[in-house]
């Protein structure tokens, strides 16, 4: 069932709805929107994952809604942008003092970033492919932008090195199961026509450095090319309640509501004062006992650009997706 607040914003939550937002969008290959989107976890294409939680396992599994959502998802990008390629950051990739840009050639290997799952969740097949001009062109964006913007270095990873190790134990190269999960859901398992490249966050976490990373890759969006960044607006692996909105607390969907009613903020300016201060809301840390998963959320509405619009293409809960700059 949608919802709307006061100002008459109507918020899709349903696949009838998000099926209609998603045909709204417009069909601009010249101009594609950014995009933030929830890319849910593992649960999402494993049935025995969570399955015996209740609604949560539900809700988190490959029947639920953000699945269902997702397999609508990928083919309405394919066919309204005609991407040459796809940049994506996700919330599983941080680093520290430089920006990491996946150069793996002919074929994206996978990092298998997590523990004690079941076996088959580590014979996971997506197939897709890398392309070293455009990790380059990621690259001497940032290397630009540091003219201007202390502190902005940027280098390429290859198969052969760890692609940077954020301290959660996972090295190693290939793209994390923030891609390759919702991806396979998106574009099939095999899916070689267009090349993906995945770049690091910010480890800092600090929501206007992030802002500020999208920003500099917002030319891409001009020149064919898909931005893409994923995480969830309610990840709290201390409270698995929270991760359904039957069984979530009133202070997590309080503020999962609240980052609906900024995201569907006309005004500009009015919309990035109101998602910046989110993190000062009093759920938030109910809701993400750390920010890495909230973060990509900037990454996309700087991307979209300064003076962007926003839709709020899916409100599927704690895992909503939202365009910028249509």
């Amino acid at each position: 069932m949608s919802t709307s607040n006061g100002s008459g914003a109507v918020f899709p939550k349903n696949p009838a709805e998000w099926r209609k937002a998603l045909e709204e969008l417009p069909s601009t290959p010249e101009k594609i929107p950014a995009f933030f989107f929830g890319h849910g976890s593992p649960a999402l294409i494993h049935s025995g994952l969570f399955s015996r939680m209740g609604d949560v396992g539900k809700d988190m599994g490959p029947n639920g809604p953000l699945a269902t959502f997702l397999k609508d998802f990928g083919p309405a990008l394919l066919a309204k942008y005609k991407p040459k390629g796809i940049v994506v950051f996700s919330a599983h990739w941080e680093t520290y003092g430089e920006r990491l840009v996946t150069d793996y050639g002919d074929e994206n290997p996978l990092l298998m970033d997590y523990f004690g799952f079941p076996p088959a969740l580590y014979e996971i097949k997506f197939k897709s492919r890398g392309d070293s001009a455009l990790s380059q062109r990621v690259v001497q964006l940032y290397k630009d932008a540091s003219l201007s913007a202390a502190g902005y270095k940027a280098r390429t990873t290859t198969k052969d090195e760890a692609r940077g190790d954020d301290g959660r134990g996972f090295e190693g190269p290939g793209l994390d199961h923030g891609v390759f999960v919702p991806f396979r859901l998106m574009f099939g398992e095999d899916f070689t026509d267009i090349p993906i490249v995945e770049v690091s966050m910010d480890g800092s976490l600090d929501p206007e450095k992030n802002w500020a990373l999208g920003e500099v890759v917002a030319p891409l969006r001009r020149e064919g090319i898909l931005v893409l960044s994923g995480g969830l607006l309610v990840h709290n692996l201390r409270d698995f309640s929270s991760f359904s909105e039957s069984s979530a607390n009133s202070l997590v969907k309080a503020f999962n509501q609240a980052i609906l009613d900024a995201l569907t903020i006309t005004d500009p300016v009015a919309r990035k004062q109101a998602l910046l201060k989110l993190v000062k809301h009093k759920g938030f840390r109910a809701a993400h006992p750390r920010a890495d998963h909230f973060v990509p959320l900037y990454v996309a509405a700087g991307a979209g650009g300064t003076d962007a619009d926003a839709k709020l293409v899916s409100a599927v809960y704690g895992a909503a997706t939202a365009a910028f700059d249509l």
